[in-house]
């Protein structure tokens, strides 16, 4: 077993020993302590040897037995896929069919989609032969795809030993604080939230894993906030980590003395840019927040403010074991932590990887980010968007000819369009507007739009010579409509 396996597992084994019956995973299917986790991971783990060589794909809803498959998956050194439920019908089949998958365990309602992929059903999996392996690097035991910033996602590979360090370094983070229990919020297949799992299970706190459904969430942007508050407080949750429109939501319902502080006392936010000022709000709840910044392609988080080393409007420093530093052009590199390499691709052999974030390092090394390099946005519930992609889904019909889409830091995204006909009447662009969405997951969906007063042109600055949407100059033209339209 690698050293960074046999580490963890380790120390998973050394709570079982020293805690007795302190759960160390609960949900609605019952409380599993330190030993049951391990003889339950252990007991899959067994099983998944006993199957034929490939990737593991795993789309199960938040509990105990997805963390028992995720870990038996790592403990078996069997290469994994978490499949996120936010991703469309067609990019898990891309999932499945890119990277290799002969093996998959999943929700009954993905057996239609697993049949249409030439996955046979069995007493415990779905499999299919393996027929000429993926390329996956040497040393991959976690593949986890981008949320779709394209049509389709990208599958970055990472070792042990880029995951392992990142939980180790999250727990020690916030080891001052102490929380002896963490409730998972996002899914499992998320990759912050597999390893901030990871983290808790190291400092040998109680999980509290309850299905998507029961926490009030749907997809990657639909929240029921009454429900979400509630599970938080009846949890009695000392930890969580949330994507900043969660936390606006924590924060809003505190400030109106709908819920309690409670016992937290560290909630990590990430996934997005977060507002200076709902950090404040925050801060003045006595809220313990802590802002951080990270990325798939190096193993998650990179940089995280922790208690006694926080500053307001930066993501924190480093953590101890990767380098930043800031390239000439101001975008932000990364060494220490990259991914091994994307799915598919030559395997990544340089030291720094360039992160596509613009930002600038203090004198106190804390990092401050200022935008990002290319045109994709991520909305406030941490979803990657390409909006060209998306205003090709809109103009692809009769009916749009022009599309402009915004969603950065925002809970919906939003389009500016310009009909085809401009005697088209708005029920008419809305009807379109929907059947573009029904291809889309549910975060690349637009959420509100405005019909233009005029197309986009060269002449009006909105358009490059060659027909190219300026954005930065659409956004400073339409300012007041695109704010009107988020707050309708």
């Amino acid at each position: 077993m690698p050293h960074e396996h046999l580490s963890f597992f380790q120390t998973l084994h050394e709570h079982a020993h020293q805690r007795g019956e302190w759960p160390a995973v609960q949900g609605v299917a019952g409380r599993f302590s330190y030993a049951r986790l391990l003889d339950e991971v252990s007991q899959r783990a067994d099983w998944l040897n006993q199957q034929p060589p490939g990737t593991f794909a795993l789309f199960l809803d938040n509990g105990p037995e997805a963390l028992f498959w995720d870990l038996a998956a790592l403990l078996a050194g069997r290469p994994c896929v978490l499949l996120p439920a936010f991703f469309s019908a067609d990019q898990r089949r891309h999932c499945l069919l890119h990277s290799g998958v002969t093996l998959v365990l999943a929700e009954d309602s993905l057996a239609a989609e697993l049949r249409d992929c030439g996955f046979v059903q069995g007493p415990r999996f779905w499999s299919m032969p393996p027929s000429g392996h993926a390329a996956l690097p040497v040393g991959t035991v976690k593949i986890t795809y981008t949320s779709g910033s394209t049509g389709a996602p990208k599958g970055v590979c990472l070792g042990a030993a880029a995951l392992m360090r990142v939980a180790r370094e999250l727990e020690i983070a916030s080891r001052s604080a102490a929380p002896g229990k963490y409730l998972a919020v996002l899914p499992l297949a998320v990759l912050l939230e597999n390893l901030g799992v990871y983290a808790a299970l190291l400092a040998g706190a109680s999980v509290i894993l309850y299905p998507q459904a029961q926490l009030g969430i749907g997809g990657a942007s639909q929240v029921d906030f009454k429900r979400l508050l509630g599970a938080i407080a009846l949890s009695g949750a000392e930890s969580l980590i949330l994507v900043p429109q969660l936390l606006l939501g924590l924060v809003t319902a505190i400030e109106r003395g709908l819920m309690r502080r409670g016992p937290l006392c560290f909630v990590a936010v990430g996934g997005a840019r977060v507002a200076d000022s709902l950090l404040a709000r925050a801060e003045a709840l006595g809220l313990p927040v802590y802002q951080g910044y990270g990325l798939s392609e190096c193993a998650s988080v990179v940089c995280l403010n922790r208690p006694g080393a926080t500053r307001l409007g930066s993501v924190g420093r480093p953590l101890p074991h990767v380098q930043v530093r800031i390239a000439e052009d101001g975008e932000v590199l990364v060494a220490g932590a990259a991914l091994l390499g994307y799915l598919g691709e030559a395997p990544f052999s340089g030291r720094w990887w360039p992160t596509g974030d613009l930002g600038y390092l203090d004198a106190e090394g804390y990092l401050h980010l200022a935008g990002r390099k290319k045109h994709q946005f991520i909305t406030s519930f941490g979803r990657n968007v390409n909006p060209e992609w998306v205003e090709a889904e809109l103009t692809q019909g009769a009916m749009i000819g022009q599309a402009f889409v915004h969603g950065e830091g925002l809970p919906g995204n939003l389009a500016l369009l310009w009909p085809v006909d401009p005697s088209l009447s708005d029920a008419q662009i809305d009807q379109a507007v929907q059947y573009s969405n029904r291809g889309l997951p549910d975060y690349a969906r637009v959420h509100a739009w405005q019909r233009l007063p005029e197309p986009f042109s060269a002449a009006a600055g909105t358009l490059t010579a060659n027909g190219r949407l300026r954005r930065e100059a659409i956004l400073r033209q339409y300012h007041a409509v695109l704010s009107s339209l988020q707050h309708s």
